[in-house]
């Protein structure tokens, strides 16, 4: 029985390893383009459609901050037709020349230009070099998916890269790039109208400041728990307690890759909701919208 429970469990080894899977795209021969999150992978395939594989460096659930690429996703990069950086985040700032080095072949398109982009010395960011950490402030908010205005601006971005590197298929990609602004534009709508009820929040904690481009679109003001990178003392979190009442605050954000503990302290001395969200997110869309409803006054009482 032993022989023959083995010899089974080695056939579905082998047969689990064989490639070929039917939902692996690349099988199908598709060039793939590789960008650094999963936002932007979302804005890249709704361009795109079926004529890219589109893939992310920054897997689901790590900090585009301070993640480091696997030796597999190195060897799957050369492979690539081209690479859209976000523009300033921490892994682009650290990876891009071994990026560039690990594939010379490979066209880089930044999706941060035209950006307006928002200049603050709150971003350091931690890297290893010759064994030796240190930190760098590039000062530039990163995180300029998380606008609709910026999205419009990023979707042009994409069109021009595609059009570059797939001449043929020039109509195919306006198509759906206006398609998607239209969406983009919806979505906007339809912020502006959740964040237009009477009563509705116009300041919001945060403990990683990731929605300054979102506050700017929308007037509303942004108050960061991190203090430059960092855990607050306890000192700032005093501060931070006093000024929920000062600017009437309400909610909380907290995202998934961050410790959530100081932003439970502060509500339970404020009396403010902890909300969790995922500016990471594929689901732009979605993201958008469940942050505007959480400023929603109606939405806080249900």
């Amino acid at each position: 029985m032993k022989k023959i429970y083995f010899l089974l469990l080695a056939t579905i080894l082998i047969a689990s390893c064989k490639p070929g899977s039917k939902t692996n795209n690349r099988s199908e021969g598709k060039p793939v383009i590789t960008v650094t999150l999963e936002p932007l992978r979302y804005l890249t395939e709704a361009i795109a459609g079926d004529r890219f594989t589109v893939v992310s460096m920054v897997p689901k659930g790590t900090s585009p901050e301070t993640y480091d690429p696997t030796p597999q996703q190195l060897v799957e990069l050369a492979r690539s037709k081209a690479y859209f950086r976000i523009g300033y985040i921490g892994f682009e700032q650290t990876w891009t020349d071994k990026l560039t080095d690990n594939a010379p072949h490979l066209q880089f398109f930044d999706m941060s230009q035209g950006v307006d982009l928002i200049y603050d010395n709150t971003h350091v960011h931690h890297h290893t070099a010759n064994e030796k950490e240190h930190q760098h402030a590039i000062g530039v908010e990163p995180h300029i998916w998380n606008s609709a205005v910026n999205a419009q601006i990023i979707a042009g971005n994409i069109l021009s890269a595609l059009r570059n590197i797939d001449k043929g298929n020039e109509d195919f990609y306006l198509e759906r790039y206006n398609t998607l602004c239209r969406k983009i534009e919806h979505t906007d709508s339809l912020i502006r109208q959740t964040l237009a009820t009477p009563g509705a929040d116009h300041a919001f904690m945060i403990y990683h400041p990731a929605l300054s481009y979102f506050a700017r679109d929308y007037g509303l003001h942004q108050i960061p728990i991190e203090a430059g990178g960092k855990e607050p003392s306890p000192a700032h979190l005093k501060a931070l307690i006093d000024t929920c009442s000062s600017e009437n605050v309400h909610v909380i954000f907290v995202q998934p890759e961050f410790d959530r503990r100081n932003a439970e302290l502060i509500a339970q001395q404020t009396g403010t909701r902890v909300v969790d969200i995922n500016p990471l997110s594929y689901d732009w869309e979605t993201e958008m919208l469940n942050i505007a409803q959480a400023l929603n006054p109606m939405k806080n009482q249900e």
